[in-house]
């Protein structure tokens, strides 16, 4: 009603009658505008792009057909239409801590064949993506023949976890003679 009755009567007036703030008014009508030229050919040139380019690539794909846009112009577009380049995505980064700093002797020292049953249990905590989210799993591995006997999943990579792998061997913790890790955090 208010667009419609824009060449008659002043914005703010109507807006105050009808009990609507000015900024609302101008936001929606904005967000309600029809989609120009520019905004097309930035939606086309990301989806070409496979999602990857963001508002730096656009912008020079533009200026390569005859527009002069802004990044910060770009980029509000790109808002507005939900565009969001898939290098933006949260990625995983792993975190160096100084811990096991012990001075303890290395027994196994690279010798993995010829161990006899349950002589030398090998571990390690590796980070899996399921979704968007990293998982972690601990495994522990037999040398005699190379057979996975305890196992463990978490989406916390803490002592549980490892605690966890350990609970889930099928034999007697006694028959365990050396764990050997990489000692990594």
């Amino acid at each position: 009603m208010i667009r419609a009755n824009a060449n008659k009567y002043p914005i703010c007036k109507m807006c105050k009658i009808l009990g609507i703030s000015r900024s609302s008014y101008y936001a929606y009508k904005e967000k309600t505008s029809k989609k120009d030229v520019l905004s097309e050919k930035i939606v086309e040139i990301f989806h070409k792009s496979k999602q990857i380019y963001g508002a730096r690539k656009i912008k020079i794909e533009l200026k390569k057909l005859g527009f002069i846009v802004s990044r910060r112009k770009i980029s509000r577009i790109m808002k507005l239409n939900g565009l969001v380049s898939v290098y933006t995505i949260k990625n995983y980064k792993v975190h160096k801590d100084q811990t096991n700093n012990e001075n303890e002797p290395n027994l196994v020292n690279r010798e993995f064949t010829g161990r006899k049953r349950y002589e030398v249990i090998v571990s390690d905590l590796t980070y899996v993506r399921v979704g968007n989210n990293w998982n972690y799993i601990c495994i522990l591995l037999d040398l005699y023949n190379r057979e996975i006997i305890g196992y463990s999943c978490s989406k916390n990579k803490n002592s549980q976890l490892v605690y966890d792998a350990i609970a889930t061997i099928k034999t007697n913790l006694k028959n365990l003679q050396i764990f050997h890790t990489d000692r990594g955090s």
